[in-house]
């Protein structure tokens, strides 16, 4: 198998990006999001750092970003994970490889909390983060709709080890 590596996202990247993001929305399991947004709109909610996508043979086959839980302050170190992994490449450790760049990224840029609501029917995604140290803090019942059916959010964190320890 080709060898994969992990690098910045940039905008050039996007078309290839929103596609995957595209097969994640058409699961019904990965995000309440029912269309792909523009570039801008997402680039605005996104942090600019840690965005990371993952390739095989330069072709992109996964992503992840963070993006911020609130505009206050005493939030800054505390973002929400994003991940999506192309259906042709699932279940090859391109989740796993991405997540933990991320991770170390995040700690980098002095986040000290990771975030994820993941839909309980995701299994895969759960198992992901919590292989790389998220554990489950809750779940909001009922949260929202998606095609006129009530879902429910698991909710999970991770908790820096290096940042934010004082």
């Amino acid at each position: 198998m080709e060898s994969m590596i992990v690098s910045e996202m940039g905008q050039d990247d996007w078309e290839v990006v929103s596609n995957i993001y595209l097969e994640g929305i058409r699961t019904g399991n990965a995000t309440f999001e029912t269309n792909v947004p523009t570039w801008e709109k997402w680039d605005e909610s996104h942090v600019k750092k840690c965005r990371l996508v993952a390739r095989r043979n330069e072709k992109v086959i996964g992503w992840a970003a963070l993006s911020p839980v609130s505009s206050r302050c005493v939030y800054t170190g505390v973002a929400e994970v994003s991940i999506y992994i192309s259906k042709s490449t699932s279940g090859q450790g391109v989740g796993s490889a991405i997540l933990s760049e991320l991770i170390k990224e995040s700690e980098k840029e002095g986040y000290w909390s990771l975030k994820a609501g993941i839909f309980p029917e995701n299994k895969a995604s759960i198992m992901l983060h919590k292989k790389h140290g998220f554990r489950e803090v809750g779940i909001q019942d009922r949260i929202g709709k998606i095609n006129g059916v009530w879902r429910n959010v698991l909710l999970l964190e991770r908790r820096s080890d290096v940042v934010g320890i004082d």
